[in-house]
């Protein structure tokens, strides 16, 4: 770079300095237009599909407490829709537990809400989702305070489900949902804890024969994992080699080594369901989600406390994760019980199936602690129908090679 294209840099940037300088002492400053409101209420989304809980939170940036009317049992907040050219107050008053409907560490609940001074305080619609809005349109939530003054939040819409959403809806949440109401309005009692356990053996039972052919493949993939072994020593280094004959070996006994993931990924999605079903789905608002011609029950009926010692609708921290966590681990250590005798150093599966014996039950004991005791019941007793299955696949196993010191020859 020569000098006098130095010199020209250097004078564009104390020229650039002295007007920047010159403009912000001189030149006043606009006030910002942009002031902060005292009480602001803001939609968690500004789209929603239906079946999604609608929630607002309202935020009070002022220095006192602001309290509004509890409404209970109707909906804690006004809710407005655009019909006809102009916006119309809709209410919904369904049969509900006041006391329960709002849990918040920031307001108060009693014959009104209270939002602290600088705090928030979140409010979920769902006691009133369906009842409000359950049509696709244009929406928007109100507030009045004890001021006297209404505040709005921004215009948001609820449009039709995503694909996604409907399938889960229709083929994995509805089904357990009006299944688990029908065997609850049938018990003595109204028993939920009753009906998650027949729930769960009628799954098992639906899933009995493709779980039966999963462990059993399982089983034929560890007695045969001496000879996978031996085809990658024998092959060391040819990838391609031991791929080809891995998948002769399969084909010729017949193993698929994919088969017994298919229990285990239904299982998961039975489970996340009834969580949700558990945690949301108790309420009149989800009521028109049971088939027609199902047997309903009033839901504030429902038995939730099973055997009187574990709330079903809430986590249980310690007592259920332990019993679950027990159990998942007797049934790994059934599952890795092998018909061969250990020979030589151990191989990488070996020492991976070791590990998830222990990894596994204490994953599935974390999971329990964080939600509600049904999903757990419902965990619990899967296992132990799964314990049982897996003792009658190890006896056959043991039967069909004559004894758990036989070792099994197979020819390459």
């Amino acid at each position: 770079m020569n000098k006098k294209t130095l010199n020209n840099i250097l004078k564009f940037l104390v020229i650039f300095l002295i007007v920047n300088y010159i403009y912000g002492v001189f030149v006043p400053k606009q006030a910002s237009t942009t002031a902060v409101e005292p009480v602001r209420v803001v939609m968690s989304n500004n789209e929603y599909g239906k079946e999604a809980l609608v929630t607002a939170t309202i935020e009070n940036n002022t220095d006192k407490d602001i309290i509004i009317p509890d409404d209970c049992p109707g909906e804690p907040l006004n809710v407005y829709t655009y019909s006809s050219g102009e916006w119309k107050q809709i209410q919904a008053n369904p049969n509900i537990q006041c006391s329960d409907r709002i849990q918040t560490s920031e307001g108060e609940l009693n014959n009104t809400i209270t939002i602290k001074a600088k705090a928030q305080l979140k409010v979920a619609f769902d006691n009133w989702n369906h009842a409000l809005f359950g049509n696709n349109g244009r929406y928007k939530v109100s507030i009045k305070a004890d001021d006297g003054k209404q505040y709005e939040s921004p215009e948001f819409t609820v449009v039709d489900q995503n694909m996604f959403k409907w399938l889960w809806m229709a083929f994995f949440y509805q089904p357990i949902y009006n299944v688990l109401i029908f065997l609850t309005a049938k018990l003595p009692y109204h028993d939920l804890g009753l009906a998650i356990i027949l729930l769960t053996m009628i799954i098992r039972i639906i899933l009995l024969v493709p779980s039966q052919k999963a462990l059993k493949s399982q089983k034929k993939m560890q007695e045969l994992q001496p000879k996978l072994e031996e085809i990658k020593e024998k092959h060391k280094g040819d990838q391609q080699r031991i791929s080809v004959e891995t998948m002769e070996l399969w084909k010729t006994h017949k193993v698929n080594p994919f088969g017994s993931c298919l229990p285990l990924l239904i299982q998961f999605p039975v489970f996340i369901a009834l969580f949700y079903v558990v945690e949301s789905g108790l309420n009149p608002d989800h009521a028109h989600l049971l088939y027609s011609g199902f047997v309903a029950v009033a839901f504030n009926e429902i038995n939730t406390n099973f055997l009187g010692i574990l709330e079903l609708t809430k986590p249980n921290t310690f007592v259920l994760p332990l019993i679950v966590g027990l159990l998942q681990f007797v049934q790994m250590k059934m599952t890795m019980k092998k018909n061969t005798p250990k020979v030589g150093k151990k191989s990488d599966m070996d020492m991976a199936n070791s590990a998830m014996v222990y990894v596994m039950p204490v994953m599935v004991a974390f999971i329990t602690v964080s939600v509600p005791a049904a999903a757990g019941l419902y965990w619990a007793t899967s296992t132990l129908f799964g314990i049982g299955q897996q003792y009658v696949v190890n006896k056959d196993s043991e039967k069909t090679t004559g004894g758990p010191k036989q070792i099994i020859e197979v020819k390459a």
